[in-house]
């Protein structure tokens, strides 16, 4: 790794690599704008897990979701206006799903923050 070369904000794997205008690690897959990992850094540290609006999510909040989701693994859908309630954040988020809910009618799952929004 050279000096000019930043580490993962996510992972702080030094393997980062330039990809048109984003940094993208090849370990972790995070991808974020040159110069955005001194801002990236505090929210990854704290849990900054935010919602579709930008809004910062805690465990308990409920929230909703804003388009259909499909279950994977089976033919269930989540429907676009669903409300959840009692979230937890996930700190180990795995493919991106850092939310862990139970939703009526379907049972235990995990969310990914960009599809619901705080209610």
């Amino acid at each position: 790794m050279d000096s000019t070369t930043p580490q993962c904000p996510a992972c702080g794997s030094e393997h980062a690599y330039p990809d048109g205008s984003l940094w993208v690690c090849p370990e972790c897959g995070h991808e974020w704008a040159a110069g955005a990992e001194a801002a990236e850094a505090p929210a990854a540290e704290g849990g900054g897990v935010k919602d579709a609006n930008g809004n910062p999510l805690a465990d308990g909040d409920s929230v909703t979701v804003i388009k259909d989701l499909k279950v994977k693994g089976s033919s269930l859908v989540v429907k676009g206006g669903t409300k959840v309630k009692n979230i937890r954040l996930v700190a180990d988020a795995v493919d991106g799903h850092d939310i862990a809910c139970k939703i009526d009618g379907i049972g235990a799952m995990n969310l990914k923050s960009e599809f619901v929004r705080k209610a």
